[in-house]
């Protein structure tokens, strides 16, 4: 368990770097102003998951009642809500008035799929990875709340 959590907290954090070289180096993708706001959401709700792990991780190490930090996120949960509404904002915006699909699509997307990890982190769990995740998914029928959304609720 405390290798996996490691892992997560590690992908999340290598998955920035990786996806800004292979989005606007490898695609080519324009740093338009909706394209650089979703891919900095993006960004930014990949950085809170990789640090929810690495503190989940911790709190398994030491045998602590909950990670440390719950009350910056939520805190987080409330400033993310502001940050994606600014920014999906600024890609409306773009997609009104930009010339060029790949000036302002990209951007979309990458909002989207910010908007998405926030649910995923701070609302109900999206993100079915393990045989457990999935096999309780099937038993249930429905989406669970997360883990982040459980540990803020103990905290």
């Amino acid at each position: 368990m405390l290798k996996r959590l490691r892992t997560l907290a590690v992908l999340e954090m290598v998955n920035i770097p990786l996806f800004a070289v292979v989005l606007f180096g490898g695609t080519g993708m324009p740093a338009s102003p909706a394209n650089l706001v979703g891919f900095a959401l993006f960004a930014l709700l990949l950085a809170q998951g990789g640090a929810y792990w690495w503190l989940k991780s911790r709190q398994v190490r030491v045998h602590a009642r909950s990670p440390g930090g719950m009350r910056v996120f939520r805190v987080l949960k409330r400033v993310n809500v502001l940050l994606l509404l600014a920014g999906g904002a600024v890609v409306l915006w773009s997609l009104a008035v930009g010339p060029r699909w790949s000036q302002a699509w990209p951007g979309f997307g990458l909002w989207a799929f910010a908007v998405l990890e926030h649910v995923n982190y701070f609302h109900v769990q999206l993100s079915h990875q393990t045989r457990a995740d999935l096999a309780r998914l099937r038993r249930t029928r429905r989406l669970h709340r997360s883990h982040l959304s459980r540990d803020m609720g103990r905290a």
